[in-house]
């Protein structure tokens, strides 16, 4: 039995890729090792969205370099999204590397590796999805929550962003075979499943019948569409055994009446949204291509509360765009103080090779832009630690995920609201509550998380 490594650089798109890779490695006899020397096979599977998970990727990259020159039947692979755009760059810069394979031939791992099992370097770039998506293999990494990919890819033009040139236009997979999937979780005694897409708001319309690919790259939802996230939520819903559902990631342009009004009447729906606003000026959004204005984000945002006024709201920043003022920037953060996000993720502007905005000249210093980050981090985390402030010596409901590594009696898992909670349970048996819905007394608010004490388990 062979061993496999594998890294994970970036999204959660990438870790469920991960855990497919996995799936199929298992059918030609690669067993998963947390060790990279004892492995046989190492696979990075790449993000090229932040600079940062390149600058770590190649770090690691050159580590397997030099265990290869140490053991020559070492064989490396690249995945990923960096691997579908920088194919022949990775070719001819890292010549001890044996398997290059993009996002759209997962499907074809095993071949690939048996080729470079036999000697053969390999690699196999398909620009776009296969017409029929398979199903795949899977290996979770988790035991009671589980990723579900609904829809690849994304039809939006956002002049930072690679993602449609990696990952394809929207491709969407066919509620009954994504029912199968949930089901089959469900009776492994999976508790919760987040449905996954670059763009998941998306879901369904591309199957549907009265669907115009000519619409489709201008923000465009069709007519009174057969299939939508929204119908897929009621559709997979009452599957015994799973208690929550979620879904990740959306753009604001689809979030409809429909999916509002469904999270509101559906129990097992979380009442989490997380939806990019990405700038908070009105044209710092339009050089984004982002095509809504912060008016519009804002009342989708009230419309949600007034239908759900517990709902969790999160979203995503950049700091520093090109062309970006301090009067733009300074508008992004009366953004997120007015409209009080629970979670925000932020990052400075990373140029990302063949995308429009690279190409601007108007271009935000490094300095600058750091600058910009740290003062919208602070802004962020003084608003998160006063909501969660707000929950201190409340009950808050906890689905259990995992046992502390350091620490045996503490648990963790999070709220509906995807509020992370950490928990002390002295005195009972921490693997019996894994998966259980419990109840946790708030003791202590941080920014990002929240600690608490055990009291009763649902």
């Amino acid at each position: 039995m062979k061993q496999i490594y594998i890294e994970t650089f970036g999204c959660q798109m990438n870790k469920a890729d991960s855990e497919h890779m996995l799936g199929l490695l298992n059918e030609i006899d690669y067993k998963l090792t947390e060790n990279i020397d004892k492995a046989d096979l190492v696979i990075f599977n790449t993000c090229t969205i932040r600079e940062a998970a390149n600058h770590r990727f190649y770090s690691q990259l050159g580590i397997a370099g030099k265990k290869k020159k140490q053991n020559p039947d070492l064989l490396i692979g690249v995945a990923g999204c960096l691997a579908q755009d920088k194919r022949k760059w990775l070719q001819s810069n890292f010549p001890y590397v044996d398997i290059v394979f993009g996002t759209n031939n997962i499907h074809k791992l095993p071949e690939l590796i048996q080729k470079a099992e036999a000697g053969k370097k390999t690699c196999e770039i398909e620009e776009e999805l296969p017409f029929e998506l398979p199903e795949l293999p899977v290996i979770r990494q988790t035991k009671v929550t589980a990723w579900v990919n609904v829809i690849l890819g994304c039809n939006f033009n956002c002049t930072y962003c690679i993602v449609p040139s990696v990952r394809g236009r929207e491709k969407s997979r066919t509620p009954e075979v994504i029912l199968k999937e949930v089901q089959r979780l469900a009776s492994e005694g999976f508790k919760e499943v987040t449905l996954l897409g670059q763009n998941v708001t998306a879901y369904g319309y591309d199957i549907s019948s009265n669907y115009s690919k000519e619409k489709a790259n201008f923000g465009y939802i069709p007519e009174d569409p057969e299939y939508s996230l929204a119908k897929l939520l009621k559709y997979i819903h009452d599957i015994e055994g799973i208690e929550r559902i979620r879904f990740l990631t959306g753009h604001p342009f689809h979030v409809t009446d429909e999916l509002i009004d469904t999270i509101a009447e559906l129990p097992k729906a979380c009442e989490y949204f997380h939806i990019p606003m990405q700038s908070g000026d009105d044209t710092v959004l339009k050089r984004m291509a982002r095509i809504y204005s912060v008016d519009k984000y804002k009342k989708m945002v009230e419309k949600i509360r007034s239908k759900i006024p517990d709902a969790a709201i999160t979203s995503d920043f950049i700091a520093g765009f090109p062309g970006e003022t301090q009067e733009q920037f300074l508008n992004t953060v009366k953004a997120v103080q007015e409209i009080e996000f629970d979670a925000c993720n932020t990052a400075a502007y990373s140029p990302r090779p063949d995308t429009p905005s690279v190409m601007w000249e108007n271009q935000i210093s490094e300095e600058e832009k750091n600058e910009h980050l740290r003062y919208l981090n602070s802004v962020v985390n003084e608003i998160m630690e006063k909501k969660n402030k707000k929950l201190l010596n409340t009950l808050q409901e906890v689905l259990v995920e995992d046992v502390s590594q350091t620490n045996k009696n503490r648990l963790m898992g999070r709220t509906r609201k995807n509020t992370l909670v950490n928990y002390d349970v002295a005195g009972a048996n921490c693997n019996k509550l894994m998966g259980k819905i419990v109840n946790v007394k708030i003791t202590r608010a941080n920014p990002w998380s929240l600690n608490g004490e055990l009291t009763i388990a649902n």
